[in-house]
């Protein structure tokens, strides 16, 4: 799942565009400014960010500089009240990628957004290597050398998560809340038998480990 960050200090408009990128399968992590933001960058991974240029604290300009002057190429769609042509072109000179105008007409949003993951190539090559693994976002795959695994989405998910931050610690709730969503009613066990799953079809691999930490949750071990 392709995962957006919303950065954008009104309360009612980031709800507007959470809603809107959900219902279109994106998932969706939200910042009211650009310091809470860059702390989302620390630990989670983001495709794309749609970013508004006047917040307390740290403004988009800020925000966008940040991101860029640490080798991030992560596309950035502004979108800001701001009309005048200086405003964009500082915008562009800073590193962002396109820009809309509020209010934002979420049609032209979405389009601009597969846009710019069409042009990063995001869409068509979420793939993870580890050794001789290969996993394969779009078709839910695993292939090590001549096996070929296709697997249940969730499954998919919770694997492509685990291994794409190794020694990572996470809790039970905080994989039910990205892989089944937070309105989902499933008890936290569901994680543990999904778990079990993954260990039993993936034993004979060497190259990585999901292991239990007592007390916390899960992480996987990269051992290629």
């Amino acid at each position: 799942m392709i995962s957006i960050l919303v950065v954008e200090d009104d309360k009612h408009v980031r709800r507007l565009l959470e809603a809107v990128l959900k219902r279109e399968g994106y998932d969706v992590f939200t910042a009211e400014d650009g310091l809470k933001a860059l702390e989302m960058l620390d630990i989670q991974h983001i495709d794309l960010i749609i970013l508004d240029i006047m917040m307390p604290g740290m403004d988009g300009y800020e925000f966008a500089a940040e991101v860029r002057a640490a080798n991030s190429q992560i596309p950035i769609l502004m979108a800001t009240a701001k009309h005048l042509p200086e405003d964009k072109k500082k915008g562009f000179r800073l590193g962002t990628d396109d820009y809309m105008t509020k209010p934002v007409d979420t049609e032209e949003m979405l389009l601009r957004i597969q846009a710019l993951l069409r042009r990063s190539q995001i869409a068509t090559a979420r793939k993870l290597v580890i050794g001789k693994v290969i996993l394969d976002y779009e078709s839910l795959t695993v292939t090590r050398e001549d096996e070929r695994q296709t697997l249940p989405q969730k499954e998919f998910y919770l694997l492509y998560k685990l291994l794409s931050y190794p020694d990572r610690i996470f809790t039970r709730i905080q994989l039910m809340d990205e892989i089944w969503g937070m309105d989902n009613e499933s008890a936290d066990t569901t994680v543990n038998v999904h778990i079990n799953r993954l260990r039993k079809r993936f034993e004979a691999y060497p190259e990585f480990e999901l292991v239990s930490v007592r007390g916390l949750g899960y992480k996987a071990v990269n051992k290629a």
